[in-house]
């Protein structure tokens, strides 16, 4: 057996995060495990042995995150009992990772494929294991000959009751008012995830130096363990250091100095008239066209179409950020800090419980909000948790937004976190309600920021149904373009602009603070302090005049929820009735939906059966409601009833005071007056109040008065 090697990071509440190497998976080009308490994460990565398809013009990283149902105590559900796609869940932690490591590769790694498998073995719920999966990836690339500028770290971080704690449980989270995942290497922040409730910028730096600083300690223990290593020589002489470094091609050489002297100026001066992105594109193409046509064969063509493209996009992005850096030009012709053209409607589509249609100049999202009951909510059953939530967002991006041919095989990773981000930013607006919300972000058309483009039609729509959301939210992506020791931070950014620029920022609030942001480097350059406060005071000022112009298509949400929408009432019974509403077989539920056009949940909590009506027009509910109260009627002793006299005896009346709940009214108990016949009083049919005075809740018998309801006449002098 290897020996084993160990290093230890000392958090501050006294835990230990325990990091090894040298166990398991020894046939990976790099193995190790991270431990918190008793939740333990195995991280393995492996590099192609061959070259893949020369034409790939991006870095080949596969990360691939699975929690293991045995890790938390628990066998997968449904018909097949073992662990099959990735949930959303696992798909969002390995988007964390993969923006947390693939800057921090070479630039000349596109010819090689890497997978980085991460595993959750055992968990004790102590710790979320997301906040430690980008130190299992690190360590395990930092331990490999793979080409890695690392190591770095990535950790979850909160604030509850004014402190900040780090890689925290699920009890914690729920407490919290700030909860990021904050990934760095030992000089620079790199990729941001989080959500917050409405706080101010300077929390927002706070913070991130509070994660950077425990982000630090992480690096330096993989660093101590990586120098054990090669102290112990614990790798192989044999294990030659594997070289994913492209070759170098004189052609290649040859051809972009081509490419250069004839695209350079062409380029410039189409961007320099600002066409919109089609047409653009349009005159691109015709460009690029023109140049294969004029120094190749159609069969040198065939055979160098990628190498010649590829070139292309070299020389483009050189372009846009020459233009950007040196006179201050964007493509769109507006300056580093304009936003694009806004427009916005509401009740967009009328069948529906709430729409908003907003476009920010060439990205568009159609946003619909359906409201539903407590049996539409959202099941999470994970390894992690189990939960329903009440309010989702799911964000869907066709290709034809931009103006693609693509086929369609389920919902992207991109879609997942795109539409998981605005889900975020919205989820602490929402107030307690009865409904389950459901939105749903369409988007039309793409030009860059269209996650932010559905955080602004969400608002909308949300209102639009009449949701008293407490503030609306606005969101823009900001960017960055460093040269030497020029930075141009520019708001509202364009598809091109995020492809070629150094950073993505994309920041969401109301007028009172940040909601949730997402923040992406493209490259290892260091990211500033300075820089980010920059930025964000940049985004606060784009932020605000987005919502301006958001308010002015709907300054505040319905008073009124649309005529469709679904009304719902909600109310408690006693435990032991929830039997007596359901009936045998479902029997009394089913009748009581039937006959009053409803639909009835009921979910025993606690001492009370919790129970949902939802129906169409409020006439139905309150229908429901007078059956399901009869059945459960208690009668209280003191309490008066309007009772009707259901059959006469010579010694008083039967009355009922709820359907199928009656009483005897004695003969001495129906006036002050003396009666020798019940009739000189009441008659069958007659609608009388009655006082209970006393129960005998064994027998279930009560003794009713409506003498003393009925003034006491003043005796004869």
């Amino acid at each position: 057996m290897s020996k084993i090697i160990r290093e230890s990071v000392l958090l501050e509440d006294g835990r230990k995060i325990i990091i090894e190497t040298g166990c398991l998976a020894k046939q990976a080009d790099g193995a190790a495990t991270v431990r918190l308490n008793d939740t333990i994460l195995l991280a393995t990565v492996v590099a192609s042995t061959l070259k893949i398809n020369k034409e790939v013009n991006f870095f080949p990283l596969t990360i691939d995150y699975r929690e293991k149902y045995y890790a938390g105590g628990k066998i997968p559900g449904g018909f097949i009992k073992r662990e099959g796609r990735p949930s959303n869940e696992e798909i969002l932690t390995m988007r964390l990772v993969d923006r947390g490591l693939r800057p921090m590769f070479p630039n000349n790694i596109i010819n090689k494929e890497i997978q980085v498998m991460i595993s959750l073995l055992s968990y004790d719920g102590t710790v979320l294991p997301d906040g430690l999966a980008g130190l299992a990836a690190s360590t395990a690339l930092s331990v490999s000959k793979i080409p890695f500028n690392g190591p770095i770290s990535e950790v979850r971080i909160i604030r509850s009751g004014k402190k900040f704690f780090i890689n925290p449980s699920l009890e914690q989270l729920k407490e919290s008012d700030i909860d990021m995942v904050v990934g760095g290497s030992i000089d620079s922040i790199i990729m941001i995830e989080g959500e917050m409730k409405e706080i101010l910028e300077i929390e927002f730096i706070e913070i991130l130096e509070k994660a950077h600083e425990e982000i630090k300690k992480q690096i330096k223990a993989q660093n101590k363990l990586i120098k054990k290593i090669n102290n112990q020589k614990i790798l192989s002489d044999e294990n030659e250091e594997i070289n994913i470094n492209n070759l170098e091609y004189d052609e290649i050489n040859i051809l972009e100095k081509k490419v250069s002297i004839f695209f350079t100026e062409k380029i410039e001066n189409i961007y320099k008239n600002n066409f919109n992105k089609k047409n653009r594109l349009i005159k691109e193409n015709l460009l690029i066209n023109e140049f294969k046509k004029k120094f190749f064969t159609e069969k040198e063509i065939e055979e160098k179409d990628f190498i010649i493209n590829q070139s292309y996009e070299k020389i483009k992005k050189k372009i846009i950020r020459k233009l950007l850096i040196e006179k201050g030009i964007r493509i769109d012709g507006r300056n580093n800090k304009e936003i694009r053209s806004i427009y916005s409607f509401v009740d967009y589509l009328p069948g529906v419980h709430g729409s908003a249609l907003f476009s920010r100049g060439e990205t568009q999202s159609l946003t619909t909000v359906t409201l539903g009951s407590s049996i539409d909510a959202n099941r999470i059953d994970n390894v992690i948790m189990e939960n329903n939530e009440k309010f989702y967002l799911h964000y869907n991006f066709p290709p034809f937004s931009t103006g693609e041919i693509r086929s369609i095989r389920g919902v992207s990773r991109r879609e997942i976190g795109h539409g998981n981000l605005a889900q975020r930013a919205l989820k602490n607006i929402i107030p307690n309600n009865p409904y389950t919300i459901r939105v749903v972000s369409d988007i039309l058309e793409s030009n860059g920021s269209s996650s932010m483009a559905t955080v602004c039609a969400a608002s909308l729509a949300l209102m639009d149904a009449g949701i008293s959301i407490k503030n609306p939210v606005s969101g823009i992506s900001m960017g960055l373009i460093m040269e030497n020791d020029k930075k141009i931070i520019i708001s509202d950014i364009l598809g091109e602009e995020d492809y070629f620029g150094d950073l993505d920022f994309k920041i969401t609030g109301t007028k009172n603070g940040i909601t949730a942001c997402q923040m992406d480097i493209k490259n290892s350059k260091k990211i500033t302090y300075d820089i980010l406060k920059k930025i964000l005071i940049q985004a606060l000022e784009g932020r605000l005049f987005i919502l301006d112009k958001m308010m002015k298509t709907l300054p505040k949400y319905r008073k009124k929820m649309k005529p469709n929408a679904p009304k719902i009432y909600t109310l408690n019974i006693p435990k032991n009735f929830i039997g007596s509403v359901i009936g045998q077989g479902g029997r009394i539920i089913q009748d009581i939906q039937s006959r009053t056009n409803t639909n009835i949940v009921i979910e025993e909590k606690e001492k009370f059966g919790y129970i949902e009506i939802i129906g169409k027009t409020y006439e139905s509910i309150e229908n429901a409601i007078n059956i399901i109260k009869e059945i459960t009627f208690i009668p209280k002793i003191g309490k008066v009833y309007k009772a009707k006299v259901k059959s006469i005896k010579n010694f008083g009346a039967f009355v009922e005071i709820s359907k199928g709940v009656e009483g005897l009214l004695h003969i001495s108990e129906i006036g002050w007056k003396r009666l020798n016949r019940i009739e000189e009083e009441l008659n069958i049919g007659d609608m009388i109040d009655v006082k209970i005075m006393e129960m005998d809740e064994k027998n279930r018998r009560m003794k009713l008065s409506r003498k003393v309801l009925i003034p006491r006449p003043n005796k004869k002098k």
